[in-house]
């Protein structure tokens, strides 16, 4: 049944490239412009609808489709951190610096984060 998952979000990527595509092109671009956010908002859609017709998706198929995805996300993070690494040292050191006080940010926040979950009652 796993493979239904597979399938699924097989099929959600395909239609997400598709659409990514067409916008490319209606912008004049090539390649691919929003390809993954258009299948993962297709997966959201089909797994909603499927749940408000009162058919949800067997446990071992939203297995599958977990073990896809959390093998799918981290290579897809890492292209773009690749990307734009490269973009930001070809650019100048404002890209870079953005980045830095972003990471640096996030960073210091981490704590803040921590406590705010420790007095809503979370972590117990």
């Amino acid at each position: 049944m796993e493979i239904y998952g597979f399938g699924l979000l097989g099929g959600c990527m395909f239609a997400g490239f598709f659409l990514g595509h067409i916008l490319a092109g209606m912008l004049g671009l090539s390649g691919d412009v929003g390809g993954v956010g258009f299948a993962m908002v297709l997966m959201i859609a089909v797994s909603a609808i499927l749940e408000k017709k009162g058919k949800r998706l067997h446990p071992e198929t939203e297995k599958g489709i977990a073990t896809i995805s959390s093998l799918y996300i981290p290579v897809v993070v890492a292209m773009s951190m690749n990307q734009n690494v490269y973009a930001a040292v070809t650019n100048g050191l404002v890209p870079i610096a953005a980045g830095a006080l972003a990471t640096v940010g996030s960073l210091l926040l981490v704590p803040v984060i921590a406590k705010i979950g420790h007095s809503s009652g979370e972590g117990k």
